[in-house]
């Protein structure tokens, strides 16, 4: 498992978990999930990043490494 910034950021932008998997179109617990450490696919970093509303160059702000 490893640390992410996505509750922190999710939460700033006033979204709520539901919202966000809709727009990445992933579950609700698969944002839980991510938020508690577990690790994701790429593909689906890649989608909550654009759902977000972020650049794909902004990875790292949201999921570390």
């Amino acid at each position: 498992m490893k640390g992410n910034s996505l509750k922190q950021i999710r939460e700033s932008l006033l979204m709520s978990k539901t919202e966000l998997a809709r727009k990445a179109n992933v579950s609700p617990i698969t944002i839980a999930r991510i938020e508690k450490g577990m690790l994701c696919r790429l593909e689906t970093q890649r989608k909550i990043i654009l759902a977000l509303g972020f650049g794909l160059s902004d990875k790292n702000k949201i999921f570390g490494d």
